[in-house]
């Protein structure tokens, strides 16, 4: 008997047994569903992420205090967390840093800011970042209208300003030409906008485009204190030079911050790629949850599964002895219904992967995320219930292969 054949007369006596097929198929779709779905929004994410550093992930490090808090003794002493990367010390390490490179230097400012133009006015959820002249480049944003801070603007503190797309849109109507050479108002603090940046949209649901950034000194007068962390991030010309560039800034930053050789680095250095494979090993722990909410749901709809076919090869038991009685072998009355637990198997199955992708997209856009088609989870759902369609169907199958014919026609 031909695969086909078997699948006809699968498709058949799941039509016949319409109801409680279906329950059985929808307990394995929402296991399927909770696989794909949570699985396909965590790959968003991800990919999201991903693409928010492409220009950047492979190519650039930070230098950041570390933040690892009070860990062992190491020879009767303890290593506690860095001190903030002080203004002078930023500037320090961009002027002796001298490997093939750009630095570029950035502080955070505020996240509550209201911009003013006129009669009109934003929401107050701007950000405000003090940033040097090479800033733009490190971080791979783009001027669409206007131009860079220039390297005496930002020494000198000036009261000039590059804003992000949802400024313009909130106070000029998205008229960028109108926007340059306009003065706004960030609380009390007047700027002259002389630059646009190209919208990069939202990543991780936070909008890359609600944001001001003004000179670093002058960032560092009106946000500074005393434990103000500066940031220090160096774009490299070629990724094969990584390694270097960074034994390189630790000794630069070692000099700076005067450790003494039996001190351990009280800064860390982190690559950008590195934030994305951090957020993967994060995250390892819900795909394993995932699985198991899955497998868990899916050993219920295996156990169902079993019992719709063990009731059906008692209802047939006179039809497998009619087919035996006409040639028809044990290997193929196990195929058969093997054959009709999978095809129930991959229906519910089918069900699910569509539902999973749709959920999984809609979680993702609600967060700022990417439309994903997760070719791999889709391989992994089909595959789930394949393994259970031939786990939960072969004992039935074995007990109609085994049936006498001559007791199986006298059935009743």
């Amino acid at each position: 008997m031909k695969i086909r054949e078997n699948v006809q007369i699968a498709l058949g006596n799941v039509r016949s047994n319409l109801l409680r097929t279906i329950i059985t198929m929808l307990i394995i779709a929402f296991g399927i569903m909770a696989l794909v779905g949570i699985l396909t929004s965590i790959d968003s994410m991800i990919y999201s992420m991903n693409d928010s550093f492409s220009n950047m992930e492979a190519n650039s490090f930070r230098i950041r205090p570390k933040r690892d808090g009070v860990s062992g003794r190491r020879g009767g002493r303890q290593s506690k967390q860095g001190e903030v990367v002080t203004y002078k010390q930023a500037m320090e390490f961009k002027d002796r840093y001298n490997f093939p490179s750009k630095v570029a230097l950035s502080c955070w400012g505020t996240g509550i800011a209201t911009a003013k133009y006129g009669g009109e006015k934003t929401n107050p959820n701007v950000m405000v970042l003090g940033a040097d002249e090479n800033y733009l480049n490190v971080k791979s944003y783009e001027i669409a209208v206007g131009r860079n801070f220039t390297e005496t603007e930002v020494t000198s503190g000036q009261s000039k300003a590059i804003v992000g797309f949802d400024i313009v849109k909130s106070l000029f109507n998205e008229n960028m030409d109108r926007a340059v050479n306009s003065v706004i108002s960030v609380g009390n603090i007047k700027y002259k906008i002389i630059g646009v940046l190209e919208s990069k949209g939202a990543s991780m649901g936070m909008s890359q485009d609600r944001r001001i950034l003004i000179p670093l000194l002058k960032a560092k007068t009106l946000y500074g204190h005393s434990q103000k962390n500066y940031d220090i991030a160096v774009a490299l010309t070629s990724v094969e030079k990584m390694n270097d560039a960074i034994s390189t800034a630790i000794g630069t930053f070692r000099n700076i911050r005067k450790l003494k050789l039996s001190q351990d680095n009280d800064f860390e250095i982190r690559k950008a790629d590195g934030l994305i494979e951090r957020l993967k090993e994060n995250t390892a722990a819900i795909r394993l949850s995932a699985i198991g909410i899955a497998l868990i749901t899916l050993l219920g709809a295996a156990i169902g599964l079993m019992n719709i076919m063990l009731v059906s090869v008692t209802e047939r038991t006179r039809e497998i002895g009619i087919c035996k009685a006409l040639g028809a072998t044990r290997k193929n009355i196990l195929t058969q219904f093997l054959t009709e637990a999978v095809v129930i198997c991959q229906l519910g199955g089918l069900v699910g992967i569509v539902f999973g992708i749709l959920i999984g997209n809609v979680l993702t856009f609600f967060i700022g995320g990417t439309f994903l088609i997760p070719w791999a989870w889709i391989l992994l759902g089909v595959t789930t219930c394949l393994v259970v369609g031939l786990v939960s169907g072969l004992y039935p199958a074995l007990k109609a292969s085994r049936l006498d014919p001559i007791e199986s026609l006298r059935y009743e």
